[in-house]
Parts: C-alpha cells; structure tokens; sequence
C-alpha cells in the first residue's frame, strides 16, 4: 500500500488511466470485429467503410499508448489486405 501522499495520488492517477484505456481498446478491438464480420458476410462497401473506421481506432489507439506503433501499423496492414482480398474475387 502506498504510503506517501504522491505515491497515493500516482494511485489513483493510476486507476484512472486504467479504466480510460480499458475503454478505448475495448472500442478500437470493436470496430476491428465489425470489419471481421463485414468481411465474413462478403459485403464490399460494408467492408471498405468498416476498414476506414476500424484503421481510425486503430491508430487512435496508437496515439494514446495503447498499443504499440508497429502493432498498429501490422494490425491496419492484415486489416486492409484481408478486404484487398475479398474485392479481388
């Protein structure tokens, strides 16, 4: 347990970012699940408008720190080219 009056305000400040980040990955992981689904159901426009939300999120999400550059850039670079594939056939 924290015993100083700044190592309990960085506990709180803690808890606080915490719960920020669980909902911003929450919602970026969302939106990379509707592109899935767009994808899996075959729909084209519904994909191509669901990769342009998904790839906002996802580098929202890079922006805030929630995950890693180069996560995201990999994660958009699968994401684009899973669509890529479906307009392709």
């Amino acid at each position: 347990m924290a015993n100083t009056r700044s190592a309990k305000k960085m506990t709180r400040k803690i808890a606080r970012r915490t719960e920020l980040n669980k909902g911003r990955r929450t919602r970026m992981r969302t939106f990379v699940k509707k592109l899935h689904a767009a994808v899996a159901a075959g729909d084209e426009g519904q994909a191509r408008e669901a990769l342009r939300t998904a790839e906002s999120e996802v580098m929202k999400a890079v922006s805030h720190g929630i995950i890693h550059k180069n996560t995201g850039s990999r994660t958009v670079s699968r994401l684009s080219a899973r669509v890529k594939a479906m307009t392709a056939k």
